[in-house]
C-alpha cells in the first residue's frame, strides 16, 4: 500500500501549529523563570552551616530528579485535586516543570557559589557586610555569569520538555500535531512539521542564547 504525502492539511492548521510554539516556550519560560529562583534558595541551603537544611535540599533534588516528569505532572493534575489542591491545568503544568528544573538549578548554582573566590568573601566580611550583603553583592553576580550558560542549556530542555503538556491537555505544539493525526490521519506530516518546528526554535534559541553570553564574557 503506497503513501502519499498532502502537506495542505499542515498548511490549513498552520495558525494552531504556531499557537502551539507559543504556547510551548511560553511555559517554558515561566517554569525557568521560577525554577531559577527555586534553585537559588535551594542552592544557599545546600550550602547552608544547618545540617537540617542540606538534608532537606537532598532529599527535594533525590526526589524530584529520579521520577519521570510525567508522573510529577499526573501527580499535581490528577492526584492533588483529590486532597483538596487544584490547579488549571496551565499552572498545574508550569507549577510542576517549576519545582522539577529548580532540582537541577540547585547543582548548577552552588557549583556557581562555590566557584566564587573565598578571599572576595573574606574582603566582604573585613568591610563589615551581612551574610545577605555578601550574597546580594558579591556572590549573586559572581554567580550568575559563571552558571549562564547552563541556564541557556536548560531553557532549551525545557521547551522540549513542554511537549509532555500535551498529556493534561495543554494546546501547546505536540497537542497540536496530535490533534492533527486525529482528525485527518496524516501521520507523517504532522510529525516531520512539528519536528522541524521544534529543531528550528531551540536552533534559533541556541544561537540568540550564545550571542548574548559572549557579550556578556566580553564585558567582564
Amino acid at each position: 500500500m503506497s503513501y502519499y504525502f498532502d502537506f495542505n492539511v499542515i498548511l490549513r492548521n498552520v495558525e494552531n501549529l504556531l499557537s502551539g510554539l507559543g504556547l510551548g516556550l511560553l511555559l517554558a519560560v515561566c517554569s525557568l523563570s521560577i525554577g531559577v529562583i527555586i534553585g537559588l534558595f535551594a542552592a544557599f541551603g545546600a550550602v547552608s552551616k544547618k545540617r537540617w537544611l542540606r538534608y532537606l535540599m537532598t532529599a527535594y533534588t533525590t526526589v524530584l530528579r529520579n521520577t519521570p516528569l510525567l508522573i510529577l505532572i499526573y501527580i499535581s493534575y490528577f492526584g492533588l485535586p483529590l486532597i483538596g489542591v487544584t490547579f488549571e491545568r496551565e499552572v498545574a503544568f508550569v507549577v510542576t516543570l517549576s519545582l522539577y528544573s529548580g532540582a537541577y538549578m540547585l547543582d548548577v548554582f552552588r557549583a556557581g557559589i562555590e566557584a566564587v573566590p573565598p578571599g572576595l568573601i573574606e574582603a566582604g566580611q573585613a568591610l563589615g557586610l551581612r551574610r545577605s550583603q555578601i550574597r546580594l553583592t558579591i556572590q549573586l553576580p559572581l554567580m550568575i555569569r559563571n552558571v549562564l550558560p547552563s541556564l541557556s542549556n536548560y531553557l532549551i530542555s525545557l521547551f522540549k520538555d513542554t511537549s509532555l503538556a500535551s498529556a493534561i491537555a495543554i494546546p501547546e505544539l505536540t497537542y497540536q500535531a496530535n490533534k492533527i493525526t486525529t482528525e485527518t490521519f496524516r501521520v507523517f506530516e504532522a510529525w516531520i512539521t512539528v519536528g522541524l518546528m521544534y529543531l528550528a526554535t531551540c536552533y534559533i534559541l541556541a544561537f540568540v542564547l550564545r550571542r548574548i553570553e559572549r557579550k556578556l564574557t566580553i564585558a567582564r
